[in-house]
């Protein structure tokens, strides 16, 4: 049987490898380190601290292995950062427990696994549902605009028509309601999915006039701006996101 495979929490005769194969063998976890370490964070939404945590796990396990049968390190190590992320976002779901900070998906990873991408949409999807779920429509237009995008209060505080002031207090409002706070009320599905699909739209390509009429329209205004904000700066908050 393929060792890159095989379940990772396999118990094998790894832990009595003899110290020199052991020092191999880390050499080589070292040499994948950061590769593990950016797929472990696209899959859990850019949790980089959760993201740390599965790739010392990674290493453990790695070590408890019977790297002789591993025909694959590379993959090996791979589907084990994989299941080891994957495992942490659903007990994150299980619990309630989300990162406060949302990203999404880059673009400039095109070229990655497609089902890493698969797992961070999907984790930047439950995220954006916890605060659709615990938010009031300024608090998540507040919280996204500042705390993902980068956009100074003032230009928060025209885009919802308020002032900078209670701009900054719903930014304030929104954090602890994001960790601690029940849910407001059940989330629609199709708002869910048009948050999403502006969401990504801003971070990967830079149009950030969507995000913005949205956000607005829930913080209670049918406009989202008096006056149009410059395509080139919107772009630049936009690639903060990511």
């Amino acid at each position: 049987m393929d060792a890159s495979t095989t379940e990772p929490d396999r118990t094998i005769r790894g832990a009595c490898a003899r110290p020199d194969d052991l020092e191999r063998a880390g050499v080589f976890f070292a040499s994948q380190r950061a590769r593990l370490f950016r797929i472990a964070l696209r899959v859990t939404g850019g949790d980089s601290s959760s993201a740390e945590d599965v790739v010392q796990e990674a290493w453990l396990r790695w070590q408890r292995t019977d790297r002789t049968e591993v025909r694959n390190p590379e993959a090996f190590l791979t589907t084990t950062t994989k299941r080891l992320a994957i495992n942490v976002v659903q007990s994150a779901s299980h619990r309630h427990e989300y990162p406060t900070d949302v990203h999404a998906p880059r673009p400039e990873d095109d070229g990655a696994d497609p089902a890493v991408r698969v797992d961070q949409t999907a984790a930047l999807s439950e995220a954006l549902g916890l605060l659709l779920s615990r938010l009031s429509g300024g608090e998540l237009a507040a919280y996204l605009l500042r705390k993902v995008f980068d956009y100074p209060y003032d230009e928060i505080a025209r885009l919802l028509r308020t002032s900078a002031v209670n701009a900054r207090q719903l930014v304030r409002r929104a954090a602890p309601r994001i960790t601690r706070g029940p849910a407001r009320a059940p989330v629609e599905s199709a708002a869910h999915r048009n948050l999403v699909a502006a969401f990504l739209t801003a971070s990967q390509e830079g149009e950030v006039r969507p995000l913005e009429q949205l956000l607005a329209l829930r913080g209670g205004h049918a406009a989202a701006r008096t006056a149009p904000v410059g395509a080139a700066g919107g772009r630049r908050r936009a690639a903060m996101a990511v």
